[in-house]
């Protein structure tokens, strides 16, 4: 229980605290921006392709 009161009732534990809520968020946003590329990505592709049959 003393290192969750260090955890955010010290400056390092605030820094450690907002370190890892960054790299969290970090990490939320490139997921996203990933999925949502491949995805675009694929419909290009898919589209391409049918132009190319027709």
């Amino acid at each position: 229980m003393h290192a969750l009161t260090d955890f955010f009732t010290t400056d390092y534990g605030l820094l450690s605290a907002l370190v890892i809520a960054i790299t969290l968020g970090m990490g939320a946003f490139y997921t996203r921006y990933f999925i949502k590329h491949v995805q675009m990505d694929e419909a290009a592709e898919r589209a391409r392709q049918a132009a190319q049959k027709a």
